[in-house]
């Protein structure tokens, strides 16, 4: 009963904090006030209004929102969300290119579930869509997952990135975002000896612990400061009794949120305090990029307690992937075991996140995986987000991204004319500049 007390005071928490920004935005609205010529009442409007939309959407599942892909005849081809293979803990998703050819890459980008949903990579698919058939892993909220739905750990997640990649065939390439990196290795050693036909041709790992001791970090940190016994205290929660997951116990998804501002809490402060500056001056719209980035990142979910701990202890306490040691039910799960799969991995030089080594480290544990099948990039200048989905992503790593597919897709795509940054991708050192979102934690 004590975590689900403290769980349930969280809610209470936010629940308060949004309706005062209401109460607070409907007060210094009221007609009346105008009569009196004193700025308080229009920043507490704004304050209102900011706060009431900030902790609103905590609780809100963001939805994909994937603009029409222009065609090559100046038609729009609209997108729609349609759920592949639907299970317990998460989906497959497809993205539907309506009255469009099927595209000879066909791409599953494995989404991390590290307390945001996977549309926090709505750039990145709407990006791939326009050269690309795209399956995104749509993780669901740890909250609204019934107890008698069993428990779900990272070996479930491997279990699940592997029938994934079976159901979508061979002809596939996998990017893995982050968090998922070293689980997606393990799943596609898992293929290989295993199930070798469904091996997916390209592995693109992108700023992933693959191993978290190659360089320290605030995260690694921090794993390793503290005690397994001590992080579930401090941490684990059961659900209340609001949601249809009530007593499975979980690591909340506001708790997480509160980490992640508090690693960039002067950034985070000054962006909120200019817009309710912008909002009192009238200067502000829905669709500006402050709520663009805000509505996506303060959205939250829980992940369930076994995932959390088991990532924690596993990944980066025990480094089971790092030193080729992980297992699956008991059976080892041998990285050397790839090698008909081509490995790509992609950090950035800024990353406060998964610094520059961890990611990298994969090359060395494939040692099936010839010379030529490898290949690296250091992103200049480039932070955690923007790696995937920020500038750096845009206009440097998707083309060197989708180079590394057409090379070794096995088809006719391999003699198509390399784009301006394609070509020899290790140690690639061109100016970029500071990215425009290096500095916001994911």
């Amino acid at each position: 009963m004590r975590g689900i007390v403290s769980y349930d005071a969280m809610e209470t928490l936010r629940n308060t904090n949004e309706w005062m920004g209401a109460t607070a935005r409907a007060m210094a609205s009221y007609p009346v006030f105008a009569l009196i010529p004193h700025p308080m009442f229009k920043i507490m409007s704004a304050w209102g209004r900011v706060t009431e939309r900030s902790f609103a959407r905590m609780v809100i599942k963001p939805d994909w929102e994937i603009p029409p892909v222009p065609g090559v005849e100046g038609q729009d081809h609209l997108v729609y969300v349609e759920p592949a293979v639907r299970r317990p803990f998460g989906d497959l998703v497809h993205f539907r290119v309506a009255r469009r050819e099927p595209m000879a890459r066909r791409v599953l980008l494995v989404a991390p579930m590290s307390g945001h949903y996977a549309t926090l990579l709505r750039s990145t698919v709407t990006s791939l869509l326009q050269d690309c058939d795209v399956w995104v892993t749509d993780w669901h909220n740890a909250r609204d997952i019934p107890v008698s739905q069993g428990k779900f750990d990272i070996e479930d997640y491997v279990a699940y990135l592997a029938d994934f990649m079976r159901y979508l065939g061979p002809d596939l390439h996998v990017i893995a975002v982050c968090q998922p990196a070293p689980l997606a290795l393990a799943a596609t050693a898992m293929l290989a000896e295993q199930d070798p036909s469904a091996q997916p041709r390209t592995l693109t790992l992108i700023g992933g612990p693959i191993d978290p001791d190659a360089a320290a970090t605030e995260v690694t940190d921090f794993g390793n400061r503290v005690t397994m016994g001590e992080l579930e205290h401090l941490v684990i929660q059961q659900v209340g009794f609001k949601y249809r997951g009530a007593g499975r116990m979980v690591y909340p998804g506001l708790a997480q949120l509160s980490s992640f501002i508090a690693m960039n809490a002067d950034t985070h402060t000054k962006a909120f305090l200019d817009k309710i500056v912008a909002e009192a001056r009238g200067q502000a719209s829905e669709g500006d990029k402050h709520n663009q980035f805000y509505d996506e990142y303060l959205a939250v979910m829980d992940m369930t307690a076994e995932f959390y701990l088991s990532t924690v202890e596993r990944i980066f306490k025990d480094l089971q992937v790092a030193q080729n040691r992980f297992t699956v039910n008991g059976v080892p799960v041998d990285m050397g075991k790839i090698r008909d799969v081509a490995v790509m991995t992609v950090e950035g030089a800024n990353d406060d996140i998964s610094a520059p080594g961890q990611c990298v480290a994969a090359l060395a544990l494939c040692t099936g995986v010839p010379d030529s099948k490898k290949a690296q990039h250091l992103e200049p200048g480039a932070g955690h987000y923007g790696i995937f989905a920020g500038k750096s992503w845009r206009l440097n790593i998707r083309p060197l991204v989708l180079d590394f597919m057409d090379e070794h897709s096995g088809t006719d795509l391999a003699l198509r004319p390399k784009r301006k940054r394609g070509g020899q991708v290790v140690g690639d050192t061109t100016p970029l500049g500071p990215d425009d979102d290096a500095k916001i934690a994911v």
